[in-house]
């Protein structure tokens, strides 16, 4: 028979911690808009245990998940963690950094919130341990995207991108729905750099549409390769409003796999993993780069006075885009001359090597990887890994330093090409490696 936890703890940090997520624009908080939280689900099967932890944050340091596991295992006994993060761009640090203004000035992750983090953590995952009942296992997806003006590829506008809704919930034997993990592939950046609040996003409201439909239950939310994914060219607007349309959407259609789900109280757990040594890029020499970022700065400045205070949305990424790719050319300039100077980058050295966990969970998988994917590599785990639902939390179990890219994304360049320390074909390699790993768990 199998036996299933849910537990939650809100981890909204103290007013006056800074925000993360927009790097370039420091932020501290003068409160929150909506709570964050880690919510956490425990399965035992009586032969193999796992808790998957979500957590409303941007990153979550691998260093921090090694301590969260040797408390957890010391505490309740669990052993296999997957720790996964919603990606806010309006919560507290809990990793180091890779933007250089912050590296260069020293800026620290906020010690004491930290601390209460890990062990906030561990007590959820003992909590729901300790209160783990009979239960059955579900999981389903659902379709909902660019059709529905929701999200779609940031970089190329129509180009490649994750519809699936993917959910993994757990009921008693009264049928009550008591947990559900939803897995969505779209940037929480409806709130913008103009922000000062905490606030989940979008998936605040994902989980207020779930919870007034099922009450009582607990709602995780992980990201899926979502590196080149965002609501860019979809949204209505950069606002609460559009936070919760969306939010509610997906809810909707999270909430409508319920009913159609194969519900099992047998289910074979079986849990995998390695390591994969990180592959850096080569970014040249100071000279090349301090000649592109004025060549970078000259377009941005030229469409800025040209368009900057345009209302006209195509105008509007004109300008925006030509300022992202500055940015990145001014990130790799910092990043060769804080080398240089010796200068610790957190993301680089507290992260290798990456690490790559599987569990299986019936005929479902989810796979967890740190860093931010580009959905081409989502979808080919998903078709590749030859299991009826595959779901792929990236910023899982640690971060990267810089996104997992594609080969063929480097002929365009752009942010997250130009700002990813790793090299062209590390994405592959882990893409390899990561099938390898759902081959030990069949």
């Amino acid at each position: 028979m199998l036996k299933a936890g849910m537990a939650r703890v809100d981890i909204t940090p103290p007013q006056g911690l800074e925000l993360a997520g927009y790097p370039h624009y420091p932020r501290n908080n003068t409160g929150a808009h909506d709570p964050l939280y880690a919510a956490c689900m425990y399965l035992a099967d009586g032969g193999q245990e796992v808790a998957m932890v979500t957590l409303d944050l941007l990153f979550f340091s691998k260093k921090h998940v090694a301590e969260v596991r040797r408390r957890t295992a010391a505490a309740c006994g669990v052993a296999n963690v997957m720790i996964s993060c919603s990606h806010t761009h309006s919560g507290p640090w809990a990793s180091g950094r890779l933007d250089i203004e912050s590296l260069e000035a020293g800026k620290e992750q906020p010690k004491e919130y930290v601390e209460s983090l890990i062990q906030n953590i561990t007590n959820i995952i003992s909590e729901a341990k300790a209160n783990a009942f009979d239960a059955a296992f579900g999981a389903g997806t659902a379709v909902c995207g660019a059709e529905s003006g929701v999200g779609g590829n940031r970089r190329i506008p129509g180009g490649p991108h994750d519809p699936l809704v993917s959910v993994m919930a757990v009921k008693d034997m009264g049928g009550k729905i008591r947990g559900m993990f939803v897995n969505y592939t779209l940037h929480p950046t409806f709130i913008h750099e103009w922000s000062n609040v905490c606030t989940a996003d979008y998936p605040c409201y994902l989980k207020l549409e779930l919870e007034e439909q099922e009450p009582g239950v607990i709602v995780g939310f992980s990201q899926g390769a979502s590196g080149n994914q965002s609501s860019r060219y979809y949204r209505q607007g950069e606002s609460y409003d559009e936070a919760e349309r969306v939010g509610r959407i997906l809810g909707k259609a999270a909430h409508t796999t319920l009913a159609k789900m194969e519900w099992t109280s047998e289910l074979p757990i079986a849990v995998a993993g390695c390591e994969l040594p990180l592959e850096l890029r080569d970014f040249g020499t100071e000279e090349e780069l301090v000649a592109q970022v004025e060549h970078d700065e000259a377009i941005y400045k030229e469409l800025y006075a040209k368009y900057g205070k345009s209302t006209n949305r195509d105008e509007y990424y004109l300008w925006q885009n030509a300022n992202l790719k500055l940015l990145g050319s001014e990130d790799q300039l910092g990043y060769i001359r804080m080398q240089k100077k010796g200068i610790k980058i957190e993301l680089l050295d507290d992260e290798a090597p990456m690490e790559i966990q599987v569990f299986k969970l019936g005929g479902c998988c989810v796979v967890g990887i740190p860093g931010e994917a580009f959905v081409e590599y989502g979808l080919y785990v998903k078709a590749m890994a030859g299991f009826g639902m595959v779901v792929f939390n990236e910023l899982t179990n640690g971060v990267l330093p810089g996104y997992l890219y594609t080969p063929e994304s480097l002929v365009t360049g752009g942010y997250e090409t130009d700002t990813s320390m790793l090299g062209e074909k590390f994405g592959p390699h882990m893409v390899e490696a990561v099938l390898k790993t759902v081959e030990k768990v069949k």
